[in-house]
Order: structure tokens, then sequence, then C-alpha cells
């Protein structure tokens, strides 16, 4: 039996995207799921809760494991990642919002700077090319 894939647009699309598309793209991931925890727990289905929190958990571990060590501020994101997984799990365990509404806020505002971070690079890309420049676009969450 061959796997099909459930969506051959978003594999393609992972699979062609540039680090800083994937980056976005895995804090869209982390947000939808932690704002699917929350729901969870708002509507004590705390299976649904205990799946999607931990799903937010795994994107954070993947940041984790990708950080560039050799950059100055991988050490001050590495403590921020392990505190919300901190925070992840306390809101799993405690079947409670509030930590996990924390972490969301954090992660909304942490993809917006990514967000601006890749418009600045391809902008100056983009100077540096003499070609005009395109807005790095998010997928909506």
């Amino acid at each position: 039996m061959q796997y099909q894939p459930r969506n051959p647009y978003m594999q393609t699309s992972v699979q062609t995207a540039n680090p800083a598309a994937l980056l976005i793209m895995l804090y869209d991931g982390a947000i939808r799921f932690c704002r699917q925890g929350i729901e969870a727990i708002n509507e004590q289905r705390n299976a649904d809760a205990h799946t999607s929190l931990m799903k937010t958990q795994d994107i954070i571990s993947e940041f984790i494991i990708t950080l560039d060590r050799s950059n100055p501020v991988s050490e001050s994101l590495l403590l921020l990642y392990e505190y919300f997984k901190q925070r992840l799990i306390e809101a799993n365990t405690r079947k409670e919002t509030e930590p996990a509404e924390e972490v969301l806020g954090h992660l909304l505002d942490l993809k917006a700077t990514w967000v601006e971070a890749a418009k600045q690079v391809n902008q100056m890309a983009g100077q540096a090319n003499g070609s005009s420049f395109t807005a790095t676009h998010s997928t909506v969450v």
C-alpha cells in the first residue's frame, strides 16, 4: 500500500519553503494547536485538550532542536521555549486554560516578530539583487 499525503499542496509548500517560511509555518501550527487545546479545556474535552497541547509541545521541542546555538539570542530563546513547555504541561495536567493562554500570547508575538524579520530579510535581498520586494505571507490561523 502506497502512502497518500493528506494534503499534497501543504506537503509541496513545506518541501519548497525557505527556512524562515518553515519557521512561520511551525508557529502557525503551534498557535492552532494551542488554541484547540484551550477550546477543548473550556469544553471539558480532556482527551482532545491533551492531544492538542502535546502537539504544541512537540512543535516547541522542534524549535529547541533546531536552534542555532552559535547565535547569541539562542540561549534566551531556549529558556523561553523551555518555559513554554512547562506552562503547557501545567495547562495539560491541571486542565486550566491560563497557562496555555499565556503561551499562546507569546507565540503570537514571536510569530509576528519572525514574520517582520523575514520581510526585512526579503526586502534587503531584493534591494541587493535589484528586484522588487514581495512580502512574506503566513498561513491563516
